[in-house]
């Protein structure tokens, strides 16, 4: 048994498809006054990845307590534990889904959840110009008719649609971010894999020799690839991934630095301190009370 829930008030629409036989979710979200998303607390059970599309001028989005700016006319993937906040919410279409809906690891790897667009380590802001917008906006309308036409096919061609939007995506987002005559697909691959590595192991593993190992690499040749893609070196992505759960455990929840170093795998919460200050040039203590004082 599938169901739909279609919440429309003025120019606002919340379109919720669930299949309750295997968990699958995917929501449409236009024009909502109220869209964001807190990971740690609120929206903890809800393991979604969003695609957001800002329809309107520039305006500010925060990630994790980060805020950047979101130009006009692009579109910005969040993968499932990031909080996110927007200036203008209103001015947001927005698809969310979760893995069990769409995202299965043994998808096709373009359009997985390790897929290029899901894999970045910093936000993906990617420009929309007119021509592509049209197409966008064509599939936004495709996706309505699907979400509100209940039969028994409906959650396959819901998914086909999302398919198609992240392929669409991917590739602007490949020629916005990479040198053509730098892709190399089992380049890529790698990449990828590292990326998705990290996000499984970081609580644990800290060091490259590890992922080096997995992918039957050097560390060394994990380094140039990287370095050949102006992307950070895997080492400083390991530390920046750990950097970022760490604060995320601090802004997001009541624990101490003490039980936040053993949840990242640091038997000595003073070897965690040393290293948290080495990254953020604040102590564990020092970084609580700037939150405090923000606050």
């Amino acid at each position: 048994m599938k169901y739909l829930c279609i919440v429309i008030q003025d120019r606002q629409m919340k379109m919720i498809f669930k299949d309750p036989a295997v968990g699958g979710e995917l929501l449409l979200v236009i024009n909502e006054p109220q869209f964001d998303r807190y990971f740690f607390t609120r929206d903890s059970k809800t393991k979604y990845l969003t695609i957001a599309w800002n329809r309107g001028p520039a305006q500010q989005v925060v990630i994790d307590e980060i805020s950047y700016t979101f130009p006009a006319n692009a579109i910005l993937p969040l993968v499932i534990n990031q909080s996110f906040r927007f200036e203008r919410p209103e001015d947001i279409t927005g698809w969310q889904f979760n893995r069990d809906f769409y995202c299965i690891i043994d998808h096709d790897k373009e359009v997985s959840c390790i897929g290029f667009i899901f894999g970045a380590s910093e936000p993906m802001f990617i420009h929309i110009d007119d021509a592509e917008e049209h197409k966008i906006q064509a599939l936004l309308e495709v996706f309505k008719d699907e979400l509100a036409d209940e039969d028994e096919i409906q959650a396959t061609m819901l998914r086909t649609l999302l398919v198609r939007l992240i392929i669409k995506i991917t590739r602007l987002a490949k020629k916005q971010y990479i040198d053509p005559e730098k892709i190399n697909k089992n380049k890529l691959d790698i990449i990828r894999h590292f990326t998705l590595m990290v996000e499984e192991h970081y609580k644990q593993q800290h060091q490259v020799q590890f992922y080096a190992n997995a992918l039957n690499k050097s560390p060394k040749t994990l380094s140039n690839l990287f370095a050949l893609y102006n992307q950070r070196s895997p080492l400083q992505i390991i530390q920046e991934r750990i950097i970022q759960e760490a604060k995320r455990l601090f802004y997001y929840t009541e624990r101490s630095a003490k039980e936040i170093a053993l949840e990242l795998g640091f038997e000595d919460a003073g070897h965690f301190s040393r290293f948290f200050k080495n990254q953020t040039d604040l102590s564990p203590s020092d970084f609580k009370r700037s939150l405090q004082n923000r606050a």
